[in-house]
């Protein structure tokens, strides 16, 4: 099955997918366990299992072109749970979905239930979900963790031109009124104590000035985490790396209005042209 099909038959399930008064979450989990069994499908059609980890993350990504970006995917009321939505996205649950489903494929463990753990296993300090502090909120803590179990390593330095990353990390906790969660006073401090342990450990990142020299030691399917001058926040934006005509572009949910898709300029344009950008930290998908 080529893209074209898969997005016909993807928005087939999501034309059915308004959710009106008396249809039931089960009903909703359906239409995603539908999408993920899909996606395996055409993954076994393409025999993506035999290709480096790196590029199975690419070419699931490509799969999710043109699927509706959606703000604060994750922050919804209530307790917190595994929000499963393989429909819209927002830049880090398009990386992280995308690396759930490579990684299922890669194992040959492709039911909906190995896709669940392994999005959990991302997305969740340690693996564990524990309330809403458990997740990983910030992207440096992403890396970090996510190198622990396994997931990835960072290779910002490796990549070349890498420099240290120093900035006091503040914004959920100097932003508190918005982030509904942290009325909690239990959940606030929690993130307070969250950013100190940020703050004291050792982070690179490549200047985007910097990058052009080294775009040849990126490889496809590289994690990207765009590092930032706004106040108190480490990653602004995060994409994934995808080699086109000898460029590497990223594949990203890029904001609201738009869909998922590859930039049309190269890296290096693509970060010259936000003066929010300072840069990039690089964490590549390790194989299993």
């Amino acid at each position: 099955m080529n893209r074209r099909s898969f997005l016909t038959m993807t928005a087939a399930v999501m034309a059915g997918g308004t959710i009106f008064p008396g249809i039931s979450l089960s009903h909703i989990l359906d239409r995603h366990r539908e999408i993920c069994e899909r996606t395996f499908s055409v993954a076994a059609d393409m025999d993506l299992a035999r290709r480096p980890i790196g590029e199975i993350v690419v070419e699931v990504g490509k799969l999710f072109i043109d699927a509706p970006y959606e703000a604060h995917t994750l922050e919804k009321p209530g307790e917190e749970r595994l929000i499963i939505n393989l429909e819209v996205f927002d830049c880090v649950t398009l990386v992280e979905n995308t690396l759930a489903l490579a990684r299922c494929i890669k194992k040959g463990n492709t039911t909906f239930e190995a896709y669940t753990g392994e999005l959990q296993m991302i997305r969740y300090r340690g693996g564990v979900l524990d309330g809403y502090p458990s997740r990983l909120h910030y992207f440096t803590d992403w890396i970090y963790d996510n190198e622990l179990k396994g997931y990835v390593t960072n290779v910002s330095r490796d990549v070349g031109g890498a420099e240290p990353f120093r900035k006091e990390i503040r914004f959920m906790s100097e932003n508190r009124d918005s982030y509904t969660q942290l009325s909690n006073e239990d959940f606030f401090r929690a993130i307070k104590k969250q950013e100190d342990v940020i703050d004291n450990r050792e982070y690179f990142f490549i200047p985007k000035g910097n990058f052009h020299m080294y775009e040849m030691n990126m490889q496809d399917g590289d994690i990207l985490g765009f590092t930032t001058n706004i106040r108190g926040l480490d990653i602004q934006h995060t994409a994934l790396a995808i080699k086109v005509d000898e460029r590497f572009h990223a594949l990203h949910a890029p904001e609201v209005g738009r869909t998922v898709e590859i930039t049309g300029r190269n890296l290096m344009e693509y970060m010259a042209l936000n003066r929010r950008m300072t840069g990039l930290m690089v964490a590549r998908p390790r194989e299993i």
